[in-house]
């Protein structure tokens, strides 16, 4: 089982290159922003706050709707990234901290954290959750999950792995099982809400897309997940370099599924 440390550590792996993680990684929906708003209902001035915010994927989406937001983010690195994107928006704030110790100075109408709350220690992210919330401020918590469309490819893939002794990351592109955050009311996130007892009006959402992929748009993917960012350096170059022998042998795209998962709910007033 990963200790406290140990996540600590996975978690500041993206910073060691922010803006190839920024640069890797897709976006979100609009018509999930637009849900996550219209559930929100913010009044006119109440901000949003964005735990985890990185280098701004889900950051210029809600700031693009004229959404006033504090961003904290803990690693500097992928701060500096986030304020140069939202640098002209003045109802943008970053601010370089722990969500677990960060102190607020006003109520939020809304907290939302996209492809990070697992990275936020489990003893206390609910009860922050509720502390930075006015009474009935909304909770929206949502990730990407991806899958490669062709299964030919990814067996190939997998077994390349296997050559270099090394499992496949879980939660990555190539991992088959289903993604936990899927799974709705069956989930960590909504077992853990009912349980605190601070929220109700849960709902659980999912949106589908697919984009593709060059062998080093994919190669850019994989690194930017932490599972691969932790394989040492001989290791995971040797692998990369088999990854784009076998997707340009494939044709030299590769098609790429993308399900976003989102859990809504209010804290209680």
């Amino acid at each position: 089982m990963a200790t406290a440390e140990h996540e600590r550590e996975r978690r500041q792996v993206f910073g060691d290159d922010a803006e190839q993680y920024d640069a890797a990684r897709p976006g979100y929906p609009g018509r999930l922003v637009e849900d996550v708003l219209g559930f929100a209902a913010l009044p006119a001035g109440v901000p949003a706050v964005e735990v985890g915010a990185g280098t701004g994927k889900a950051t210029l989406a809600f700031a693009a709707r004229g959404t006033p937001v504090t961003c904290v983010e803990p690693d500097a690195r992928m701060a500096r990234v986030l304020r140069r994107h939202c640098a002209g928006m003045p109802h943008v704030a970053v601010e370089v901290a722990d969500f677990e110790t960060w102190r607020p100075d006003r109520p939020y109408g809304l907290l939302y954290c996209a492809q990070a709350w697992h990275w936020v220690d489990p003893a206390v992210r609910w009860a922050r959750a509720r502390a930075v919330l006015r009474p009935g401020g909304a909770v929206a918590l949502f990730w990407n999950h991806w899958h490669l469309q062709d299964r030919g490819l990814a067996e190939q893939l997998t077994a390349l792995h296997a050559r270099h002794g090394l499992e496949v990351p879980p939660y990555t592109i190539l991992d088959p099982r289903p993604r936990p955050a899927r799974r709705g009311p069956r989930a960590r996130q909504w077992r853990e809400m009912e349980a605190d007892g601070g929220f109700s009006g849960l709902e659980h959402r999912l949106y589908e897309s697919a984009h593709e992929r060059s062998a080093a748009g994919l190669i850019e993917l994989l690194t930017s997940f932490s599972g691969y960012r932790v394989v040492p350096a001989a290791v995971r170059e040797r692998l990369l370099e088999g990854t784009a022998r076998v997707v340009e042998a494939a044709g030299g795209r590769a098609g790429v599924r993308v399900t976003t998962s989102l859990f809504l709910a209010r804290s209680r007033a």
